[in-house]
């Protein structure tokens, strides 16, 4: 029951990334591997999807020094979007999840702290990554 038509149902979760940082793009492979459902799908936030849904939630790209999770409409960002995310991945991925019980002030200075960092830290690329042929059809452009 996969559908490759582009319309989004509300409960198919998206993650919007930064399509060149070296770390989102490892962190976006980790996710496809772990996430056996393979209900995630993917946007750079560079991408035309990502600008276009990011202006209908009133989300500026400016300040999208994050990755974004949408999930049932409900936009998450920084810390809370990573968490929501393991929800979806296999075991024991899954269990950092529950990390979302902590305080956010906490997760999320770690998580700005790797964020301002990604590109001195992990590097940079000059253009998006190109997915594989297999997961091409959970990403959005």
């Amino acid at each position: 029951m996969h559908s490759h038509s582009k319309n989004i149902s509300n409960s198919n979760p998206i993650v919007l990334f930064d399509g060149v940082c070296n770390f989102c793009n490892i962190s976006v492979r980790f996710v496809l591997a772990y996430n056996r459902a393979e209900n995630i799908h993917f946007s750079p936030l560079q991408s035309d999807f990502a600008k276009q849904f990011l202006a209908e939630h009133n989300l500026s790209f400016d300040e999208m020094n994050t990755v974004v999770f949408i999930e049932n409409n409900k936009a998450y960002t920084k810390s809370s979007a990573a968490f929501n995310i393991a929800k979806h991945l296999a075991y024991p991925w899954r269990i950092l999840y529950y990390f979302k019980y902590l305080p956010n002030a906490i997760t999320d200075w770690v998580y700005d702290l790797i964020a301002r960092n990604r590109y001195s830290w992990f590097g940079k690329k000059n253009q998006c990554m190109v997915p594989k042929p297999e997961w091409r059809k959970r990403f959005y452009e």
